[in-house]
């Protein structure tokens, strides 16, 4: 598929067949693409938990999901998707790496940073496997795990206190779903976001 195909097809997809598992060398090629991100300083400071097994997706969904909250519709979709690809971000390693000789910042500080591209990297590898997803003919969606769930999905699975979960990317293959209400806004022209030489 050409890119531009691609990117003009990536949408976030809320349900899929169950019957249709990811075929393995697609998982590997999702985050063979994921770690080809860019990252500063080189300093690829993320981390992936793959979720495959059945028992490991309900525990995920059990971990993550919030009690109540009028979105069951929404969630069974989700539910049903064969992949969970949870993204982490690791700020000590943004910080260890621009401590060494090379970049000189010994103090470690996080106050250094313009924003924390240990979230911007991570979330370009996110977008790296919904775009990979889209190229093999599946669907994607990222989403977030809400604040306090994220305790109970740390225990679940014993993620490390440095990575931090910047989200979830769920895959499979489309089944029929419903069209977020968000779209009506519609998509703003380029040329009302865009500002070329000047703001104003």
């Amino acid at each position: 598929m050409e890119f531009a195909e691609v990117v003009r097809r990536r949408r976030m997809v809320r349900n899929y067949d169950p019957d249709r598992p990811v075929p393995p060398e697609v998982v590997d090629r999702l985050l063979d693409h994921a770690v080809r991100a860019p990252s500063a300083g080189f300093a690829q400071g993320w981390g992936f938990l793959v979720l495959e097994a059945p028992e490991d997706r309900e525990r995920f969904w059990t971990a993550a999901t919030p009690a109540g909250g009028g979105r069951e519709r929404w969630l069974a979709g989700m539910r049903r998707a064969p992949l969970i690809v949870v993204p982490h971000a690791n700020r000590s390693a943004y910080l260890e790496r621009y401590a060494e000789p090379d970049k000189g910042w010994a103090d470690r500080s996080a106050e250094r940073w313009p924003v924390p591209y240990w979230y911007v990297d991570t979330g370009f590898a996110a977008l790296l496997m919904l775009l990979t997803a889209v190229d093999e003919g599946l669907g994607g969606c990222f989403f977030g795990i809400p604040p306090q769930r994220l305790d109970a999905y740390r225990e679940a699975f014993g993620v490390p206190e440095e990575y931090q979960p910047i989200g979830a990317v769920t895959v499979g293959y489309r089944a029929p779903d419903h069209r977020s209400p968000s779209l009506r806004r519609g998509r703003k022209p380029v040329g009302e976001v865009v500002r070329r030489g000047r703001w104003s």
